[in-house]
């Protein structure tokens, strides 16, 4: 289904569920670190129920499924949910997804004791969904955002494949990141304090084809642009990689990382 936001990309349609075959298979691309930042911190592990928000093809709770939580994983995409289920079986995971959007999402007060959302975070309707995630929490329960992106400024196969997105997508608004703490709006901290945050520079490992998959598998690329223009891009992508880039490199990334407790007691959010 398209999604028009005019927060973002100046409203132009997107689709997540066109990309679902390629999201699949070129953005299951957290490191090692990504994950262990979690469960250092006691999230996501035996004897938790999680509710992990926009989940997508289920990247987040297939790569934690052996620290032993409880998973359902939420998405707006049928498509999305259709990989997730699809790949979860393949491993034998017990993994509840279902498609519903985040702002529709109705389970039981005191459900859960995470509520994760992973690259998802500012697509949704703020106002109306975080008293509703307070809810859901049990007492003390913890809603975890995270993010990673690359650094073009840093990281020329980065930058200039960045500049070709904007040559087809103007208006995207995924451009020009830097590392930066999650922008948290000011509406979470009626219903969670801030308990820490964290923001830290990596690498990632691609192939030709695995970083032409992972940039055809962005908001501003394969889940906008039309048939004719994702084909284009594309054709154009390869020959740049060509140009620029080794058979296999690195990418610069930064990651980012918000815990946040639930303030269960009324009287201490005014």
């Amino acid at each position: 289904m398209d999604i028009v936001d005019k927060r973002i990309d100046k409203g132009k349609a997107f689709d997540w569920g066109r990309i679902s075959k390629e999201y699949s298979e070129y953005r299951d691309i957290y490191p090692k670190i990504f994950y262990d930042k979690i469960i250092w911190r006691n999230l996501c592990v035996d004897g938790q129920n999680v509710l992990d928000l926009g989940t997508g093809t289920g990247v987040l709770p297939r790569n934690l499924y052996s620290y032993g939580a409880k998973w359902i994983g939420t998405d707006i995409s049928e498509n999305q949910i259709c990989q997730a289920k699809r790949l979860a079986q393949k491993s034998n995971m017990q993994i509840d997804f279902i498609t519903v959007p985040t702002e529709n999402i109705n389970f039981p007060d005191n459900t859960f004791d995470v509520i994760t959302a992973c690259q998802c975070f500012w697509y949704f309707d703020h106002a109306k969904v975080i008293p509703n995630l307070a809810r859901m929490l049990k007492l003390n329960g913890k809603l975890l955002i995270l993010y990673m992106a690359w650094l073009p400024f840093d990281d020329v196969i980065a930058g200039k494949s960045e500049e070709l997105v904007l040559k087809y997508s103007p208006d995207w608004s995924g451009a020009g990141e830097t590392m930066h703490p999650i922008d948290i709006p000011d509406c979470v901290y009626d219903w969670f304090k801030m308990i820490s945050h964290e923001e830290y520079e990596l690498t990632v490992p691609f192939t030709k084809a695995t970083w032409n998959g992972r940039m055809k598998a962005c908001r501003g690329v394969g889940a906008s642009l039309s048939l004719a223009e994702l084909n284009s891009w594309e054709k154009e992508h390869l020959r740049l990689l060509d140009k620029i880039a080794p058979n296999e490199f690195k990418v610069k990334h930064y990651a980012a990382i918000a815990e946040l407790q639930v303030i269960k007691d009324s009287d201490s959010r005014m």
